[in-house]
């Protein structure tokens, strides 16, 4: 027996943040008029468009019923990204910026879904309102679509838990509020401060206006995107590239512990495992990595030693937070620092980040689960129950978390295999599964940190585009509603 959804109240949520996304669209109009260059309409015609689509959705849904299921869940938050990359991609194809269709929704799902995977080869000759366009994208899927309309628009009416749990990220929801559109606001207020922070300290370091604003979006969003081919590379600047550094790391910091930090309880943040496991990844492993840029030269100088330790702490917290921001091609480096990188895309960041992957939580929880096994099998008739942050994790948020991993995996797998029959490299295949389903954006090979992703088939751009939102939305969330039992009642 197969159950109807509330398809009227889903129309209603639709056309609610195509409104949305139609004003953040006409910001864009002002950005055009700003550098007189006459793409104000391309702009005013998309936002039309989503306003349009949005007040017919909300005109169909009126008088429907406020109640929103796990079921409607899953299917509003996949659907919202699918319809804001569909919308948001008219910009490209309207200026004629990016006049294929494949390309253009490759690139505008890649922003929304802080991927930062991108087809440009060119990117200096896009225009102003398009870059900026291209970085706020970034921004508004970083906190997540959401998560921002939560806090924006309480006229909802109904309960926020079964969005916010779709599309909220890692194994566990930290609350720091009863009510859900509460916390959402508390989230996007310290989301805009830190953006509006690092606006303001990269201008101070010597970074054009435009350029400080959109690598603002796009730090905070762990997007990637840039106004440069040359990525960060193109500022050989110690200050600006500290800068970025410390903000990637923020945002794959969990960003309730910043909420706990205005209220003075520093003990969250102490006391945090997650935190100083993360902490630990990124020292080990920029040493790791610093090891294979050392050159006969690395010695000569204490200028060469701090830059190849800067190059090595900037690749490594801008892959493990899943942003992707280059400022050295690692592809050029021992195989040893291809699969460090690697390892770290799958990883990811903090759980209730921007950051994609599949979570320091959940690779910590799985280490302490897997030591305990051992412990186990030495005294069988112990308890070893798993703890973190001094709470007895239960079974089935373990049990979650090995499926969760091993699903993981399974799909890259998956995905190698299928991108391999589209005509791509093995190491491209790889590389281009695990950036896009961790939402990173540089791969392997071809699709390196020095190469886009503009020669690979149209087939695998349409299929890493789903990969992106699989990755996104932490595959469940996704994939459950290909299955059976998600119809049945």
């Amino acid at each position: 027996m197969y159950r109807d959804f509330n398809h009227r109240f889903i129309l209603r949520i639709t056309g609610s943040l195509l409104l949305f996304e139609s004003a953040f669209l006409l910001t864009a109009v002002l950005v055009s008029w700003y550098y007189r260059e006459g793409q104000g309409l391309t702009f005013f015609y998309s936002a039309g468009i989503s306003a349009f689509l949005g007040l017919l959705s909300l005109l169909s849904g009126r008088n429907a019923k406020p109640v929103v299921g796990r079921r409607e869940g899953s299917v509003i938050v996949t659907s919202i990204w699918l319809v804001f990359s569909l919308i948001g991609m008219l910009p490209y194809l309207i200026s004629g910026s990016i006049p294929s269709v494949t390309d253009a929704f490759f690139e505008t799902m890649s922003g929304f879904t802080t991927t930062g995977a991108s087809i440009l080869n060119n990117i200096e000759s896009m225009p102003f309102s398009i870059l900026y366009w291209r970085s706020l994208t970034q921004w508004v899927g970083g906190l997540g679509i959401i998560v921002i309309s939560m806090a924006l628009l309480p006229i909802f009416g109904f309960s926020s838990v079964q969005l916010f749990s779709a599309e909220a990220t890692g194994p566990t929801k930290d609350k720091i509020h009863p009510k859900m559109s509460e916390t959402a606001k508390r989230l996007l207020a310290i989301y805009i401060v830190l953006t509006l922070t690092e606006f303001l300290l990269l201008r101070v370091a010597g970074m054009g206006w435009f350029d400080a604003l959109n690598h603002a979006f796009t730090t905070m969003a762990t997007g990637g995107f840039s106004t440069k081919q040359l990525s960060v590379g193109y500022w050989d600047s110690p200050a600006i590239q500290y800068i970025m550094i410390l903000f990637m790391f923020l945002a794959g910091v969990n960003f309730t512990l910043f909420y706990f930090m205005v209220k003075r309880n520093y003990e969250k943040l102490t006391t945090n495992q997650e935190l100083r496991f993360y902490l630990l990844v990124v020292l080990v492993v920029t040493v790791l990595l610093g090891f294979t840029m050392i050159s006969p030269d690395t010695f000569s100088s204490f200028t060469n030693i701090e830059k190849t330790l800067r190059d090595s702490l900037f690749t490594v917290v801008s892959l493990i937070t899943t942003t992707g921001y280059v400022t050295i091609d690692y592809m050029q480096l021992a195989p040893l620092a291809w699969i460090l990188a690697l390892i770290i895309m799958m990883i990811g960041a903090s759980a209730g980040s921007t950051a994609g992957g599949m979570k320091v939580i959940r690779v910590f929880l799985v280490i302490k689960y897997a030591y305990y096994e051992f412990k186990r099998i030495i005294h069988p008739n112990a308890v070893f129950p798993v703890r973190y942050n001094g709470s007895i994790v239960r079974e089935e948020v373990i049990t979650r978390v090995l499926a969760f991993i091993l699903l993981y995996i399974i799909v890259i797998l998956i995905g190698v295999i299928v991108l391999a029959f589209s005509g791509m490299g093995f190491l491209e295949s790889l590389g281009g599964m695990v950036t896009c389903i961790s939402d990173v954006g540089p791969g392997l090979g071809s699709i390196g940190p020095a190469f886009s992703f503009s020669e690979i088939p149209a087939f695998s751009k349409w299929f890493l585009s789903i990969v992106m939102l699989v990755g996104r939305l932490e595959l469940f969330t996704v994939l459950v509603i290909f299955t059976p039992v998600f119809w049945k009642k």
